[in-house]
């Protein structure tokens, strides 16, 4: 497993790769296993540590290449996901202050961007998981160019023009169309 143990963070720091499968990092496998996506390589990550009084901080990359439906025609593609990430966990939790009279307090920073464990070792799984989840793209394209489905007869219009009318309603109003109020 992606774990980085307290004692072996020499004073320059600690170099580590990991190399896991997607199936190893449960919302990944889930994902998987509803047809979301398809992993087309392993998960692989590279860290460099650093231990700083009571915070380690740890900086990386994960890489790996997954296949998706596209946003717009459901026609599967290859993609690679990049992340770059820098985190900081600490075994202190800090104290924040709380005003009488106030419901909220607004937190800093620093302790927004703070992952806190206990032990001696660091479980990196859930923070890898994370950076490849955020890597993935957005609205998921073939192409920036792709023209997607037809709404009517559901042809690629990517392969050429249906025929279809392209006359947008709004359906909402359909009933409507023919209303004819009462004169009184």
């Amino acid at each position: 497993m992606m774990y980085i143990h307290l004692e072996q963070i020499a004073a320059e720091g600690l170099e580590r790769r990991f190399e896991e499968t997607a199936q190893d990092f449960p919302v990944l496998a889930e994902m998987i296993d509803q047809g979301e996506c398809e992993f087309l390589a392993p998960i692989r990550t590279s860290l460099r540590v650093l231990r700083i009084a009571d915070r380690v901080e740890v900086e990386g990359d994960v890489q790996t290449a997954v296949r998706l439906p596209c946003g717009r025609c459901l026609k599967a593609f290859e993609t690679s996901l990049n992340s770059h990430f820098a985190l900081t966990y600490t075994t202190r939790i800090e104290e924040v202050e709380i005003f009488s009279g106030q419901d909220e307090v607004e937190l800093g920073r620093e302790q927004i961007n703070r992952i806190y464990f206990q032990g001696e070792k660091i479980n990196l799984q859930d923070a890898v998981q994370e950076q490849v989840i955020m890597a993935f793209p957005i609205r998921a394209l073939c192409r920036e160019t792709c023209r997607g489905l037809c709404p009517q007869c559901g042809a690629d219009l990517n392969d050429g023009d249906c025929g279809c009318s392209r006359q947008v309603s709004d359906s909402r109003f359909a009933a409507l169309k023919n209303f004819r109020p009462r004169k009184t």
